[in-house]
């Protein structure tokens, strides 16, 4: 699942990162050159270490550890039961929500990263305006992790999210050392690319409203779109642009990648049209993108409301069991219009009680997830103002939980570089 979600807990500020040259805010480059181009050395970062969460997540991408999907059986899906009912009514009403499930079988994804079908009517553009293009140099990688970059590289390669690539830009990556000292993740550093794209302008939802007033419904459905980003196809300039180079090649992506800067902003923007219904696909060219040139839906076609959607998270809430049977089967009407997939291993169906973005949800009202609080707790108090910064945001994602907490924020928010020189 994706991109960046509201409620990271930051990295602990007492451990201090590991790079080895140059440092990662020194990104280095040259004019369009890659054959005999010179090596940089190997950025290294280990994992829990002081890199921030927004910084990994909102400007390097990810390359993912594709591995084949258990096939999806009726079983698998993890639905609640109605109380209050006879059993055998209860049982019925049950079956009734996994049927409804059952039915859009073909957009249900098991357990596993495979690569979900592309999404209808949205791709991912990358515009750098008369920017030229930007071949950065390409990193030395340490020979025990080789084997494995390789290996990512032909998983996505053979699932084809990732191509070879003749183009002119070329981002370079970083080795993320997983704390078992042996196991890595691989990404790339997209962070001149992202300064040079032009912003996408779209609203983003705010955790804070998609939280209000939850506690009216009974049963929940809280769900995660399989592979969020990678469902989104790239344009033929976005390819080119979001080339990455390593010692192995030099490669492209085809499915829009994390990291990008805009990424959030065009997923968000797809989950709204096809739960709102504001443009409709067209019948004879349903792969274009509606969001250019696509045509309004007619007014009176119901939309997918009382559900909250934040990029892949979605949670929808039924007053009545009925209620809730109605919006699933408009919802999975909407995922089979628009190809979008959902993960079954990540989603909960008729439930009393469900997670969704940090915190439980019940008729009860909201309640903070003890695994985030002992995360917060363990914090240790910042040094730096950056540390700070990154503290308070993790403490204000549960401030209605803190008492007097906007006293306290409003306090250290004020305080200055100056305040934390020795």
């Amino acid at each position: 699942m994706p991109p960046a979600v509201a409620g990271s807990a930051a990295v602990k500020e007492s451990l201090e990162p590991e790079f080895a040259k140059p440092k990662l805010d020194e990104p280095k480059y040259d004019e369009p050159k890659l054959d005999g181009q010179e090596e940089d050395d190997t950025v290294l970062i280990h994992e829990g270490s002081d890199l921030f969460a927004e910084d990994l997540e909102s400007k390097m991408a990810v390359l993912p550890d594709l591995s084949l999907t258990a096939e999806v059986k009726i079983e698998d899906l993890k639905v609640g039961m109605p109380t209050g009912l006879p059993p055998e009514e209860a049982a019925r009403q049950e079956t009734r929500l996994r049927q409804i499930i059952w039915r859009r079988r073909k957009w249900l994804i098991g357990k596993g990263n495979a690569l979900p079908p592309a999404a209808l009517g949205v791709v991912c553009d990358i515009d750098v305006g008369d920017a030229k293009p930007v071949a950065q140099r390409v990193r030395k990688i340490p020979p025990q992790f080789r084997e494995k970059v390789a290996d990512l590289v032909k998983g996505l390669l053979s699932a084809r999210m990732i191509q070879k690539s003749t183009s002119t830009w070329a981002s370079p990556i970083v080795v993320i050392i997983k704390k078992n000292g042996v196991d890595i993740r691989l990404c790339i550093d997209y962070r001149l690319i992202n300064g040079l794209t032009q912003l996408m302008v779209y609203p983003m939802p705010l955790v804070n409203n998609l939280l209000e007033d939850l506690d009216k419904y009974l049963w929940y459905c809280s769900l995660d779109m399989a592979s969020g980003f990678w469902v989104v196809p790239m344009t033929d300039r976005a390819r080119l642009i979001s080339a990455f180079i390593t010692p192995i090649g030099l490669f492209e992506w085809l499915r829009m990648p994390f990291g990008l800067c805009n990424a959030p902003q065009i997923y968000q923007r797809l989950i709204d049209n096809a739960l709102y219904g504001f443009l409709k696909l067209s019948p004879d060219d349903s792969t274009r993108d509606v969001f250019e040139n696509g045509e309004p839906a007619k007014p009176g076609i119901h939309s997918v409301l009382e559900r909250r959607s934040y990029i892949d998270d979605i949670l929808v809430g039924g007053t009545s069991w009925d209620d809730l049977c109605e919006k699933v089967e408009r919802l999975l009407d909407v995922c089979e219009q628009w190809h979008l997939s959902i993960s079954v291993e990540k989603s909960e169906w008729g439930m009393s009680k469900v997670d969704y973005l940090g915190h439980g949800v019940s008729g009860l009202g909201l309640e903070a997830k003890s695994k985030n609080l002992e995360s917060l707790t363990a914090l240790e108090f910042p040094r730096t103002l950056k540390g700070l910064q990154s503290f308070l945001s993790s403490l204000n994602y549960y401030h209605r939980f803190i008492a007097d907490f906007a006293v306290y924020a409003t306090t250290l928010y004020s305080l200055t570089e100056t305040d934390f020189d020795e």
